[in-house]
């Protein structure tokens, strides 16, 4: 790359965004879920996405394309359907879209499959169940016809597969089998479906397992070895793909598997670089992920010439691929559709179209692609020059904590009894997670405020008008703590980081969470603080509406800097401390104010976890302090709640329970009460709050199946420590099916509450 004549090296793209620009395949679903779109639609608009996101790939330039990155909810769950892994209770026989919604989204007849984080992201997906009567009969429909409709277009693409020593460790054992037991049959199918790729042409094929990246449990590298062997005979050309971290003392085992190709993430990892060069095979081809595909910050063109250059000089470029660290479905679609962000901040941005255009002038290099490398050397020192990034004051505050800062005047045992005795509340004391539904209405208003048609005295009238109607319906229903339902916000991080400096916000930055739910991160590019109050107006008037105690609801400090694009400039647990510090402001505001209840939600917490153990105690000591930081200036009598879903909390039930909240609520409905087992090993002193709803389905649990959720809690914990609440936010319900969940939730909560009266 030091002349233009010189060989340049290819570039290849792991996966792309696939919801839309729009969110075209959202709307589609919800269309098709509620019976307002046809199937046959429903499969137009996918077509449409797919042949866009192909022709834009092809137009940039890169040379190396994926298809099956697509899915209509989640490419675990396709990968289920691909290898003939979808549990017996759903039926058997070809999966139908009816099936296959089945499995993700509940129905009247069956509980849907549990769903937790990808590896350490906001991405949810569903965890398969191993059990040994699974028939493991391939359907390649999907993956072939995208193929093929692809190269219709005149794009050989990569199909992308999740491997299968990756896929046995997502899913979780439903019937005490070991889930290698299942890999001869698991590795059969796997052949199958290389060969009918072979059959259609395909040369490469990119088999991602990230799995390679963490700390293997026993057996499992003796399982890679024998499934790639069993590959090696497939005239395939096999891309191995890691992400997320570094190989670590997988390396050599990694380089050894005998594929074609190696992907790394050098982005998480740039100090592997060096080692996977030394001990890839001959002609093995290094894929490097060299552009962020989790983050939104421009790449460093000329940092990231100086990590290429020696790589191409040892191995040569015929061998190297210039790719994203991951799959760019991560990130948002184009910075085009920003025209509301502040221009400077914008030339600062990169989305997936924008990775995809700077692969390709990495690539070029810097004699061949000298204006493009100038204008992004301009853009790095412009940003390193922002006064708008540095608040002295918020700097200056830190410096200033102490270990009291850190912790609680009392400890759990002595504030419990001041706030049973002030809160008054009754024995297995029901309430919600937060949000109510946000109704098509709301929706309305609230754009109509955002556009100027409405004023803010009529907006804010309504928003009055649908808290009081939300307090009278939980007053009806005989919910014991109240919330105010936030009507007000747009998302649980968004609405924070709009009255929080140091935040940017995108009008069309969506990333897809799971299915059709999409979440549009804030952008973390300057330090954090709080100019004034955020949620006490709302929480306090809700709380004049009525006399049973009133919850004041807030985002925690982790939850915010997972969920957020976060700056690169700066070390992350700063960035959390200068969060806990607004939010601290606001916890002792909403105290003033006389709520005495608190809610600091920290579903992050698991997701931000760094892969590797031996990088845990590091990331722990400090996020659990921005916790402690952000919730620990009340008095006794205040109880402080946090709430947590959707991740695997064993892992970390020692940092949970140094978090010192009062009361932790929990996502339990779908794995029926499971994690529960674990904090009672653990010895879990505080009170827990385990859903008995399952609030991701318009399903509405019967009053009994509630109680016999709530008896299997009361099998392992105390009937004092046990609240009663869905598992999770409301927003996404509609009113009728909520009103009928949370009243037989009330209900189960006083038949369960009377037989220990007796």
């Amino acid at each position: 790359m030091s002349s233009t004549s010189s060989p340049s090296p290819f570039t290849a793209n792991l996966g792309y965004p696939r919801i839309g620009r729009h969110r075209e395949l959202k709307f589609a679903l919800e269309d098709f879920w509620r019976g307002s779109l046809a199937e046959a639609d429903l499969l137009a608009t996918a077509k449409t996405l797919r042949q866009q996101n192909w022709q834009l790939q092809k137009d940039a330039g890169l040379d190396v394309i994926p298809s099956n990155d697509f899915s209509f909810y989640d490419q675990v769950l396709d990968a289920m359907v691909l290898v003939g892994a979808t549990p017996a209770r759903f039926g058997s026989g070809p999966v139908t879209l009816a099936r296959y919604f089945q499995m993700a989204r509940n129905s009247n007849e069956q509980t849907a499959m549990e769903m937790t984080k990808w590896f350490d992201t906001n991405y949810h997906y569903l965890v398969p169940e191993w059990s040994d009567d699974l028939a493991f009969t391939p359907d390649t429909t999907k993956l072939l016809a995208e193929f093929a409709e692809a190269k219709e277009l005149g794009v050989v693409t990569r199909p992308v597969l999740i491997g299968p020593i990756t896929l046995l460790l997502l899913g979780k054992a439903v019937d005490n089998i070991d889930p290698l037991d299942l890999l001869p049959r698991l590795l059969a199918t796997y052949r199958k479906v290389l060969g009918d790729l072979v059959e259609a042409g395909a040369e490469w094929v990119q088999i991602d397992e990230p799995a390679l990246i963490i700390d293997l449990p026993a057996g499992y590298a003796e399982a890679f070895r024998a499934a790639y062997a069993e590959f090696s005979g497939i005239p395939l050309k096999l891309m191995l793909t890691t992400y997320f971290g570094g190989l670590g003392d997988n390396l050599e085992l990694a380089c050894s598997l005998g594929t074609a190709g190696l992907h790394i993430d050098a982005v998480r990892a740039p100090g592997q670089v060096a080692a996977v060069v030394g001990k890839l095979q001959p002609r093995q081809m290094l894929s490097l992920g060299c552009i962020d595909g989790r983050n939104i910050w421009i790449a460093d063109l000329d940092a990231l010439q100086k990590v290429i250059a020696p790589v191409i000089a040892k191995i040569g470029a015929e061998r190297v691929q210039l790719a994203p660290s991951c799959s760019l479905l991560h990130v948002p679609y184009d910075t085009a559709d920003e025209d509301k962000l502040d221009l400077r901040v914008r030339s600062w941005l990169s989305f997936a179209q924008q990775k995809v255009e700077e692969l390709v002038q990495l690539a070029k290099g810097p004699e061949a692609a000298a204006e493009v490398f100038a204008e992004n050397r301009h853009r790095h020192q412009d940003r390193l020059a922002a006064e708008s990034s540095t608040n002295k004051a918020v700097r200056q505050r830190l410096t200033t904590l102490g270990d009291a800062d850190f912790r609680r005047t009392s400890a759990y045992r002595k504030r419990v009894g001041v706030q049973r005795e002030e809160l008054g509340l009754p024995l297995l004391p029901t309430t919600t997670i937060g949000s109510f539904p946000q109704t098509q209405d709301i929706r309305k208003q609230r754009a109509a405020h955002k556009k100027g048609t409405i004023s803010a005295a009529v907006y804010n009238d309504f928003l009055k008008q649908k808290t009081e109607e939300c307090i009278r319906r939980q007053e009806e229903i005989g919910l014991d703590v109240l919330v105010h339902g936030e009507f007000e916000r747009n998302d649980m991080v968004e609405y924070f980081g709009e009255h929080l400096a140091g935040f940017a916000f995108t009008s069309n930055g969506w990333v897809q969470s799971y299915g059709s739910r999409c979440v549009k991160p804030p952008i973390i590019y300057g330090d954090v603080s709080r100019a004034r109050a955020i949620t006490v107006e709302w929480s306090s008037y809700a709380s004049s509406l009525t006399k049973r105690p009133m919850k004041g609801m807030l985002t925690g400090p982790i939850t915010i800097l997972q969920w957020s694009f976060v700056r690169n400039d700066i070390p992350e647990r700063e960035v959390a401390w200068q969060l806990a510090l607004a939010l601290r402001d606001e916890v002792q505001d909403l105290e003033a104010a006389g709520i005495r209840i608190i809610q600091v939600d920290e579903p992050a917490l698991r997701e931000g976890l760094p892969l590797r153990r031996s990088d845990w105690p590091e990331y722990l000591d400090w996020s659990v302090k921005a916790f402690r930081l952000a919730t620990s200036g009340v008095k006794d009598g205040t109880q402080i709640h946090t709430h947590m879903c959707y991740c695997q909390f064993e892992d970390i039930l020692p940092s949970i329970a140094a978090l010192d909240a009062d009361v932790i609520s929990m996502e339990t409905a779908r794995s029926r009460m499971e994690m529960l087992h674990a904090f009672k090993r653990h010895g879990y002193p505080n009170e827990i709050g385990p859903g008995i709803y399952d609030i991701h389905s318009p399903r509405v649990p019967a009053k009994e199946e509630m109680v016999g959720l709530l008896r299997l809690a009361l099998d392992v914990l105390r009937p004092e420590q046990v609240w009663v609440n869905p598992d999770c936010g409301l927003k996404t319900r509609a009113w009728p099916e909520t009103i009928e969940a949370l009243t037989n939730l009330c209900q189960a909560a006083a038949e369960v509450r009377a037989g220990f009266a007796k």
